[in-house]
């Protein structure tokens, strides 16, 4: 592996890494996984990107694989920014605003950017991105991207897919590509390139074409799991790559700049909290929510085995801001409309439902009281950094999301489980988007714990899937989810997805072992004997 590395190093203005200390750092993420890369190549351009590329592919025609893992920060929980090849970490270099037009609130930016960093630059134009993960201030863009991230805001707003405008993306053999809506005509011409890219629309163009009816029937979920195949060609001829590669996490291509739209940004919202202490009950709430014409751009849940969890370890985090006894489930329902007006409106529409179903609720418009209420929300810190002796609050069912009118029902059988296997249930989520998260404490190095691990994560995220939902809402397959996949779409969907990766990915260099063909059995082998998050200690992490 010197070899390739000195090759690299000779041909890119990046630096390169093989030290172990630096693969050691690398060899974990936000997951409980962990896989060793050989090499760190930290490109400062485009053409690094493409050079590399080109190069593994020349390598893979030979025989030899070399993978391919574009990565961020490694926020990921699901282990898909680790690779046992090459790890391409794009903050060093690639994190700039390229364009910015301040009147549309476009802009085009480098994957590496920090998201926070772009918010910031946003919000000096009343403008922001709404779907923001809670990772946001140590998270980069194009892990966004990857991941096809939906935050507390995807009720009103949806997932990352919904600002991508367009994409420039280095292929598997070192092509690079510009992604977006093109015409009929267009797509004729692509079609007739004698190129790489060419011969991706041809097979892609004829994959959609004879699976067009099980295309059709997909499952219609708030996911981001799998490809979303069915964004891609419209009736009229037209086709755009770019939802192909959003939610890819890097297993179709390279994204080099990323092209954004975002919404008006209104610091002055109105927050109403429900104190509910039936789960069928707040789910109503959230279904009636759903129905207004104007949405809530929040709803958020904290239940009241994690308010009892904070309170006990960090009684600081609640202290005025919400009495014991805790309610069942504590709502926080958010309006962010441009005028003061709408949102008075709408917050009085709110109230008006509680009322009618016997619910308490507070209203507030002042911004600290608002922000003291989001404490409450943001208080699943507590649990996320806690540690028991070597017991670690582990991200390994969460995310999951099933239809809204089945939230309340999933979270009852979660806590179920949760018990059945003396776990703390305490539970949070976007309840809104149908999205529930849970942290078990447990130790992975005790073999015991470790089995209750796996049989957690079976027993979660096929309850999810048997629901109707998927396994993720916004943190995407990666290795810890991608055996689930199969039971989200069924055979015919997955069938498909495995040609969509062939077809981009003939010899397998882009971030093999995520999405597609993981089993469990691929998964046990790699997990960490301890969890961490030493990576994060800076920013202390939320969920």
């Amino acid at each position: 592996m010197n070899k390739v590395a000195h090759y690299l190093q000779e041909h890119l203005i990046g630096e390169v890494m093989t030290g172990s200390d630096a693969r050691r750092y690398f060899s974990t993420d936000g997951s409980i996984l962990s896989v060793t890369p050989a090499i760190i190549v930290y490109p400062r351009n485009e053409n690094d990107v493409r050079k590399a590329a080109r190069f593994t592919w020349q390598l893979a025609e030979r025989g030899k694989v070399i993978p391919i893992t574009a990565r961020g920060s490694g926020t990921d929980q699901s282990g898909a920014a680790l690779g046992e090849g090459i790890v391409m970490a794009f903050p060093a270099h690639m994190n700039k605003v390229l364009e910015l037009d301040g009147k549309t609130g476009d802009v085009v930016v480098e994957p590496g950017i920090n998201f926070g960093k772009l918010q910031q630059t946003l919000f000096t134009h009343n403008r922001f991105l709404p779907t923001y993960p809670s990772s946001f201030e140590y998270s980069t863009v194009g892990g966004a991207v990857a991941n096809n991230s939906a935050g507390e805001r995807s009720v009103k707003y949806g997932s990352t897919a919904s600002y991508v405008n367009g994409l420039r993306v280095v292929l598997a053999n070192g092509e690079v590509i510009v992604t977006g809506r093109i015409s009929k005509r267009e797509v004729n011409k692509k079609l007739g390139l004698a190129t790489f890219e060419g011969e991706i629309y041809r097979n892609l163009d004829a994959l959609i074409d004879e699976n067009s009816q099980i295309i059709k029937n997909m499952k219609k979920i708030n996911s981001a799991a799998g490809y979303a195949i069915g964004e891609v060609k419209n009736k009229n001829g037209s086709m755009d790559l770019t939802p192909l590669f959003v939610g890819s996490q890097g297993t179709l291509g390279i994204v080099t700049e990323i092209g954004l739209s975002s919404e008006p940004h209104n610091p002055n919202t109105t927050l109403v909290t429900a104190n509910v202490n039936d789960y069928e009950l707040m789910a109503s709430v959230v279904t009636e929510l759903n129905k207004f014409s104007e949405k809530p751009c929040s709803i958020e849940m904290v239940n009241d085995e994690l308010l009892n969890f904070v309170h006990t370890h960090n009684p600081n985090q609640l202290k005025g801001v919400v009495q014991q006894p805790y309610p069942k489930a504590l709502l926080l329902i958010e309006f962010d409309n441009p005028s003061d007006r709408i949102q008075k409106r709408l917050a009085k529409k709110t109230t008006k439902l509680l009322k009618s179903k016997g619910i308490e609720f507070r209203q507030e418009t002042d911004q600290e009281a608002r922000e003291n209420l989001w404490r409450i929300r943001h208080s699943a810190t507590t649990l996320i950094s806690h540690a028991e002796n070597n017991s670690k609050a582990l991200p390994i069912i969460e995310d999951g999301v099933v239809p809204i009118e089945k939230i309340g029902e999933f979270i009852k059988e979660v806590q179920g489980l949760l018990s059945k296997n003396n776990v703390i249930p305490a539970a949070w989520g976007n309840v809104g988007a149908g999205v529930l998260h849970v942290r078990p404490l447990l130790d992975l190095s005790q073999v015991g714990d470790r089995q209750k691990a796996f049989k957690l994560i079976d027993e979660y995220y096929s309850l999810a899937v048997s629901m109707g939902g998927s396994t993720s809402s916004g943190h995407n397959d990666g290795r810890l989810r991608a055996p689930y996949l199969p039971s989200v779409y069924g055979a015919e969907v997955y069938g498909l997805f495995e040609k969509i990766k062939q077809i981009f990915d003939p010899y397998g260099t882009l971030n093999p072992g995520v999405k597609i063909g993981v089993t469990m059995e691929d998964v046990k082998p790699i997990t960490r004997q301890e969890f961490s998050l030493k990576h994060f200690y800076d920013h202390l992490p939320r969920s």
